[in-house]
């Protein structure tokens, strides 16, 4: 086989493959470095097709044979895969290869975790088990034989025979080949009973590790809580009689949809209340419907192709915010999807990756499961809901199901049933899978005579390789409060069409406040010139509670703004703000904490970049550092009564209303010990009874100084728990003081439990650096090469994990000219090694070439 350099795939190129597969029948014979997998496969000519080619995929495999209909062939093989001259009528392909599992240390396709075997096939992983057409729009029922002695062997499917060292099973549902799983391992099984809304009985199963026994509790209850949610709500009930879900500890994503057996990173299955925080509970209650959900929005209808990504991906995402909104606060999990879209995706949409919801053109598909595919194509769905309404979008999504079950479809496809379903011509709203960047809506108002209007205009800035635009449909939630705070208008959309558009409102007694783009209606950035006086009082009256945090954060972003570029001192008007917030006992104390936590370092310096200044990290740093400590002082006499108040009753529990009380309590301890030297944060790490306080506390002391006894405890404790101590490499290098940061990250590396090769450990250190913006942006240079001597050593061995993290030089051409220098050489360093992955090579080419400007 011979190299070639990767080129790009063109979403207007697509064209259909030339066969359709009837069926897959897998041999596997497992063994470390010489796994032999038999695929007998049968074939026949797509009627559809106009290119009749035989081409598989196929790479790092050794053909042992090749047969088509029984007689030997001799195809011709490249890096890429084989091709053969084939029948113009149905065929049967027979064919046999060797893998190596245990060398397989990108983690695509088959590979050993731990002595388990296990799969990764999505996006092209297949190809390096056998010759296939490794593409999504090829769909297939398959049957798996798996040879072995490990006690646990599982594919897709119904298990349908076993005996002594083999297993079969049997997934009667067509799929492509980015579904497909096999795990064999020594695992341990929590197991219930569900049946479905339509009678069938289920056996489901969460599998772990021996030593892991025990902490399967929480994914299973999650589990039955996301079958029965998708019942009632969507009117999806789950069709195979067993579903599993199996736990690895090195994998490169977060976890797998594969139909009936889904794989998982063990960070988000494993939980005991000793070991995971409340933010893992929230996460293992998410990802685990994100990854059930896709039974029906991913498996049973797939995309055509990747560049309908989005299609499964933001559809899905979407329903698993709608499903912890249901299970916890839907305010909270609202504001906090928006914090994950403002700091990711509109970061990517105003950066050299930014890209559309569904893209022109790839190179490495790996390089485009981002942030815009999932949350800003969840945000679309949403949008379309807005737009159709509850029932419209339930008569949409019935359509959808009963349309499409089976089918490997695209965005057109998904368009089409609302169109069909509701009506409306949804041809403007197309555009927000085709046009890149965050929209800005600019608003400015006069009111006369009883008539309120406001003037509201629409652009989206340029992004690479788009210049023009034109505009979205955008639904403005609004809503009008008058002078004493009541509420005159309430919760009322308008869509925006146009680049200019009026909205008037007439009959009112007073100029109106208002309260815009409630509930986040859309993904764009708001324009408006308001006070702090404004603010203040929509923090205080406005009943959208999205827009009640809104207030207080641009409040925050403003008045540190301020601090940063004037010198100038904390408000008192808006210290007393957030004393209100504290003092409220009526709201929810998730987002008591919520509000009472100050806009990131990133954040600003996104705000100060979007107004024409260059950022200083060190500057945002210590005005943030300013801020916290007044904030301290000026609600000192509140922090012992709410840290009081909020001790939460009984045994631990990770509900929300516990789980609330617990952020809310570690605010204050935050606060406090910025005041008494962290006595208290000694005292609450010493008591802790769950990881969720255990680790408040140490981030407590690791951020306010004296941190080394605790340190030093918690790895005696946790040293032997690899999920916690990914928690103690991380916060040492994400809380660091920015002068230490890349020596404290550097020493960590060295480390004799930094198993760098494990992508949870590499992204904790590494990742924990690049979170810490002031010690990355250290002025040096020396977090920009740490990073890169990083990436250049991990491409060669996880080109996957490593193109990802490479995202961190995302924002390198908005700051000063010796730090753009420092991050660029950087980079240059990346591409200019020998070797270099596809993955890696486009990543660095982009961020690259869409940064000269900046020089």
């Amino acid at each position: 086989m011979t190299d070639a350099t990767p080129q790009p795939v063109f979403l207007k190129d697509y064209t259909p493959f030339g066969f359709l597969v009837d069926r897959v029948e897998l041999t596997f014979r497992l063994a470390p470095t010489e796994t032999r997998v038999r695929a007998r496969i049968a074939f026949r000519p797509n009627p559809a097709a106009t290119d009749r080619r035989f081409f598989l995929h196929g790479e790092e495999l050794t053909l042992i044979s090749a047969a088509i209909d029984g007689r030997p062939v001799t195809p011709e093989i490249t890096a890429a895969g084989l091709s053969c001259e084939v029948p113009d009528a149905p065929f049967l392909w027979d064919c046999e290869v060797e893998i190596a599992p245990k060398e397989n240390t990108a983690l695509e396709g088959l590979y050993m975790s731990n002595g388990m075997y296990c799969t990764q096939c999505e996006a092209e992983g297949f190809r390096k088990i056998t010759f296939y057409p490794d593409r999504p729009d090829v769909m297939a029922p398959f049957r798996v034989r798996i040879e072995s002695d490990l006690p646990v062997l599982l594919s897709n499917g119904n298990p349908v025979a076993r005996g002594t060292g083999f297993a079969e099973w049997d997934d009667p549902w067509p799929k492509p080949s980015y579904l497909f799983a096999l795990v064999a391992g020594e695992l341990v099984a929590t197991s219930e009973h569900y049946t479905t809304s339509e009678g069938r009985e289920v056996d489901l199963n969460i599998w772990v590790r021996p030593a892991d026994q025990g902490k399967a509790d929480y994914a299973l209850d999650s589990l039955i809580r996301s079958m029965r949610w998708d019942e009632e709500v969507y009117g999806r009930a789950y069709d195979l009689d067993v579903f599993n879900i199996v736990a690895v500890d090195d994998f490169n994503m977060g976890a797998m949809e594969n139909k009936g057996l889904n794989i998982f990173n063990s960070r988000y299955v494993l939980a005991s209340p000793e070991t995971a925080t409340d933010r893992d509970y929230e996460n293992i209650e998410r990802i685990i419907a994100h990854e059930y959900f896709h039974n029906w929005t991913g498996d049973r209808i797939t995309c055509r192709d990747w560049f309908q990504l989005s299609l499964k991906e933001g559809l899905t995402v979407f329903r698993d915010s709608q499903f912890s909104a249901d299970m916890r606060s839907a305010a909270v999990k609202r504001i906090e999807d928006v914090m994950t879209l403002r700091a990711r995706q509109f970061r990517e949409d105003n950066g050299p990756l930014a890209h559309p919801v569904r893209p022109e053109s790839y190179t490495e598909i790996n390089n485009f499961y981002t942030a815009t595919v999932y949350e800003k194509g969840a945000e679309l769905i949403g949008m379309l809901r807005r737009l159709v309404g509850p029932e419209g979008y339930r008569k949409a999504l019935d359509l959808y199901f009963s349309r499409h079950d089976g089918q490997a479809c695209t965005i057109e496809d998904w368009l089409q049933v609302f169109e069909d379903a509701t009506g409306r011509d949804l041809t403007g709203f197309k555009r927000w899978y085709s046009q890149a960047g965050t929209p800005r809506v600019k608003v400015t108002e006069d009111f006369k005579d009883g008539t309120y209007t406001l003037h509201l205009e629409q652009e989206t800035p340029p992004t690479p390789g788009q210049d023009e635009k034109a505009p979205q449909v955008i639904p403005l939630a609004l809503g009008l409060l008058s002078p004493n705070g009541d509420e005159v208008l309430p919760t009322t959309v308008i869509e925006l069409t146009e680049a200019r558009q009026e909205a008037v409102f007439e009959g009112l007694g007073a100029k109106p406040v208002p309260s815009l783009l409630r509930g986040f209606s859309a993904p764009v950035i708001l324009e408006r010139d308001s006070s702090s006086e404004e603010r203040a009082f929509l923090l205080a009256h406005d009943t959208d509670p999205f827009n009640k945090w809104e207030a207080g954060r641009s409040l925050a972003r403003e008045i540190l703004i301020e601090m940063v570029t004037e010198g100038a001192a904390p408000a008192p008007a808006w210290l007393e703000a957030l004393a209100s917030v504290a003092r409220d006992e009526a709201l929810d104390p998730a987002f008591r904490a919520l509000a009472l936590r100050l806009p990131g370092e990133d954040e600003l310096a996104e705000a100060l970049a979007g107004r024409g200044t260059v950022p200083d990290p060190l500057a945002i740093h210590a005005a943030r550092e300013t801020a916290r400590t007044a904030i301290a002082r000026h609600l000192e006499q509140l922090w012992p009564g709410i840290y009081r108040q909020m001790t939460c009753p009984g045994p631990y529990s990770p509900g929300a209303a516990d789980a609330g009380r617990r952020a809310l309590r570690l605010v204050a301890l935050g606060y406090m010990a910025r005041l008494d030297g962290g006595a208290q944060a000694r005292a609450h790490f010493a008591a802790a009874d769950n990881m969720t306080d255990e680790i408040g506390a140490l981030s407590v002391l690791v951020e306010t100084g004296g941190a080394e006894e605790a340190l030093d405890r918690f790895a005696r404790r946790w040293g032997d728990d690899r999920l916690v101590m990914d928690k103690w490499f991380g916060l040492q290098a994400s809380l660091a003081a920015p002068e230490r940061a890349v020596a404290v990250t550097r020493a960590l590396t060295e480390h004799p439990d930094f198993t760098w090769k494990n992508p949870n450990r590499f992204r904790a250190v590494i990742g924990g650096l690049t979170a810490n913006a002031a010690g990355f942006h250290d002025p040096s240079g020396a977090g920009y090469d740490l990073l890169a001597d990083w990436l250049i050593r991990l491409d060669g061995v996880n080109p996957q994990t490593a193109a990802r993290m490479s995202t961190a030089f995302e924002t390198w051409a908005r700051y000063d000219a010796g730090r753009r220098a420092k991050s660029k050489a950087a980079m240059e360093r990346i591409a200019a090694r020998e070797g270099l992955s596809p993955d890696m090579g486009e990543m660095i080419g982009r961020l690259l070439a869409a940064g000269q400007s900046a020089d």
